[in-house]
């Protein structure tokens, strides 16, 4: 019987060989959203006239087929390119948080690769030469600390020194463009995490943020911003139908981005954010706290949209490599109602008043992160969370007026 059946196994794998060999990936499904690089490969012949380009990119900067904004650009010849820039993280996005970039030529298209986050944080005029126009495609998280947009506002402010054009090719918002959270960055504490008083939470795309920084902030460079099609404010991540592309080491989905300014700036309390994980910023702990008091605490101020699990861990890598961290995983069942910068609050109080020494505050790295010197004032004296967030009301309500004069959609 085996001699009968080798004969007819081995056609039937040459046959699967040849069919996976030549068989076509399933299609993406249609987007409900119409990118800024999509609409501008749409119009580029006629709106450069022959003007060349310079790409400011990362893995993110992906048209809605995940098509590489750079390759369709080269795969195009009405198209002159001459330069790629990358930020943080670098241009494959494979760099930790805070490592050196360096610059390079890219084989896969013979281009320079010029590093933003590097020994240069501004494009020089050497970077920029034969370009005419920059194009910024990469993709937000919607909270003020992550440095894509202050790469996107040093590049603004190098096109307008050395006279080129910048366009903003516009990208959603991923945690929606209507909730606004405080606080509002104090100018005494600005940084490459935080460069104009905007709000933790801004709610803004990246075309709107270039837009306020180049009239607000008195960039005034000779900026364009290719605004999408079919986006809408209240749409998050999943309503776009984009595939989501990994935007840094520690973001990669989107529901990640949803809690990012929640988690993301605890360190500087003493808290472990679940980095070291497989799940980056949607834990919050540290040694030896009693996850379940945390919890049930948490759990009964009642948050929106969020639900608090007892949770323990240990990360792979990092300053508590292999340590048990006790704490909460954060398990947001609504996310369009989920307040991040409250949350973040809140978890820090609830965590002051079951362990209080847990909490360490370091004024200064909590100020830069945070942007005010407010949070570590409240927690040295004290305050609950809602006294701590009604003192960020005022520079809010003021920011919510001008943000709306740049809203494009």
């Amino acid at each position: 019987m085996f001699k009968r059946t080798l004969p007819m196994l081995l056609a039937a794998a040459v046959c699967a060989a040849a069919f996976f060999s030549t068989a076509a990936a399933a299609p993406l499904p249609a987007a409900r959203v119409v990118l800024g690089d999509e609409v501008f490969l749409r119009t580029a012949e006629r709106d450069l006239h022959g003007r060349c380009v310079g790409v400011i990119t990362n893995q993110t900067g992906v048209t809605s087929r995940l098509v590489s904004i750079v390759d369709a650009i080269k795969a195009d010849p009405r198209i002159c390119i001459k330069a790629i820039y990358s930020p943080e993280h670098g241009l494959r996005g494979d760099r930790a948080a805070g490592a050196y970039v360096s610059s390079y030529t890219d084989e896969r298209t013979g281009l320079p690769v010029y590093s933003l986050y590097g020994k240069q944080r501004h494009p020089t005029a050497q970077m920029l030469a034969g370009v005419d126009v920059l194009l910024f495609d990469i993709q937000d998280v919607g909270a003020r600390p992550y440095t894509y947009v202050s790469t996107m506002a040093y590049a603004m402010e190098a096109a307008k020194e050395f006279d080129k054009e910048i366009w903003v090719l516009d990208r959603p918002n991923p945690i929606g463009g209507v909730q606004v959270e405080g606080p509002v960055l104090d100018p005494r504490f600005k940084s490459f995490i935080g460069l104009y008083p905007i709000a933790m939470r801004h709610g803004m795309t990246v075309g709107e943020l270039a837009q306020m920084f180049n009239v607000q902030f008195g960039i005034g460079a000779k900026l364009r911003v290719i605004k999408m099609e079919g986006w809408r404010r209240s749409m998050l991540w999943p309503d776009t139908g984009l595939q989501w592309v990994q935007t840094s080491p520690n973001i990669p989905e989107w529901n990640t981005a949803i809690v990012y300014p929640c988690t993301g700036l605890i360190d500087n309390v003493g808290l472990n954010a679940g980095i070291g994980t497989t799940k980056p910023f949607k834990y919050a702990g540290a040694v030896g706290l009693d996850a379940y008091r945390v919890a049930a605490v948490l759990n009964a101020r009642n948050l929106p949209g969020v639900y608090f699990r007892p949770a323990y861990w240990s990360p792979f890598f990092g300053a508590l490599k292999d340590q048990q961290i006790g704490g909460v995983e954060l398990d947001v069942f609504d996310p369009y109602q989920f307040q991040a910068v409250r949350t973040a609050v809140e978890l820090i109080t609830a965590v002051r008043s079951v362990s209080p020494r847990t909490i360490s505050i370091s004024e200064k790295p909590l100020a830069t992160d945070w942007g005010t010197g407010t949070l570590a004032s409240g927690l040295t004296e004290g305050l609950s969370a809602p006294q701590i967030l009604a003192q960020w009301e005022p520079a809010l309500t003021r920011f919510k007026a001008i943000r709306a004069k740049y809203l494009l959609y």
